[in-house]
């Protein structure tokens, strides 16, 4: 790892990896940090030691958030006839990997940065502090990275409707009476609450706790083809007019109010812009 990377590793037991997401100030989600999370992944997985894997952020206010959408078009490719995107099979291979994944969530998670907690088999986040949402259709383009094939399975499809449709977001106890997270605790409860989940599943036999995933997953995961379908779909919404027509308002937006205050207020903003002519 180099020491411009977005990711970070540590390992603070043999059976236990934790990595931390840092690109400030928005933690948004770039090339070399899909690039990256899928080496680890793919490491991670050919670890007969690893058990558990914590994702979390060292960004204030920031998870994993959106993807930075001035460089769409510099998000990796796998090589191949097939031309899988490096995320969709960064999200496949977490979703299955023989560890169990837990997302930590403080902070903002939005559009990919939630698709990867969704990728991710536990979900615990602040009570206080995590906010969720998928901003993509209010922008004017697709979800991409699994929301629209993994929402409904947890939330039903009315509710995946809405959080989708409407671009909003959704605090830490809505998501949790919703289904998005496995749990919502409060902050000064978390990292100790993760820790102590991390270490009873690390405690357990590897072998039972990959075999349970796998009788799991049998019944919940979306087909792999209906991940690549929307990962090409978000990719063609990129050049819609729609999409085009609100940059600029975006753009206009962020310089009157300031990035900080957009970023903090997403949901909320993406209301006004598409309420300008």
């Amino acid at each position: 790892m180099t020491q411009t990377s977005t990711i970070s590793l540590e390992r603070p037991t043999p059976g236990i990896c934790k990595i931390t997401f840092s690109n400030p100030p928005f933690n948004l989600i770039v090339p070399e940090t899909v690039s990256r999370l899928h080496e680890v992944v793919k490491e991670l997985s050919e670890d007969a030691k690893v058990q558990v894997v914590i994702f979390t952020s060292s960004v204030s206010e920031y998870f994993f958030n959106h993807f930075n959408l001035a460089e769409a078009s510099k998000f990796p490719v796998l090589p191949g006839a097939d031309s899988m995107p490096v995320w969709v099979d960064l999200v496949l291979r977490l979703s299955k990997a023989p560890f169990i994944s837990i997302a930590s969530i403080r902070g903002r998670t939005r559009g990919g940065g939630s698709e990867l907690a969704l990728a991710c088999d536990l979900r615990y986040a602040s009570r206080e502090h995590a906010l969720f949402g998928q901003p993509e259709v209010g922008a004017g383009i697709l979800p991409g990275g699994g929301a629209s094939e993994r929402l409904p399975r947890l939330i039903g499809r009315d509710r995946a409707l809405e959080a989708i449709l409407s671009s909003d977001d959704y605090d830490a106890d809505l998501a949790e009476r919703y289904g998005w997270v496995t749990r919502a605790i409060a902050d000064a409860e978390l990292d100790a609450f993760v820790e102590g989940m991390a270490s009873r599943l690390a405690s357990f036999d590897r072998a039972a706790l990959a075999a349970a995933k796998v009788q799991v997953n049998r019944a919940t995961l979306p087909p792999d083809a209906d991940l690549r379908a929307a990962y090409a779909e978000y990719v063609n919404s990129l050049t819609w007019p729609g999409f085009q027509a609100r940059r600029p308002r975006f753009g206009k937006i962020v310089a009157e109010k300031g990035g900080e205050e957009v970023e903090r207020r997403l949901g909320y903003y993406i209301g006004i812009v598409n309420q300008q002519p």
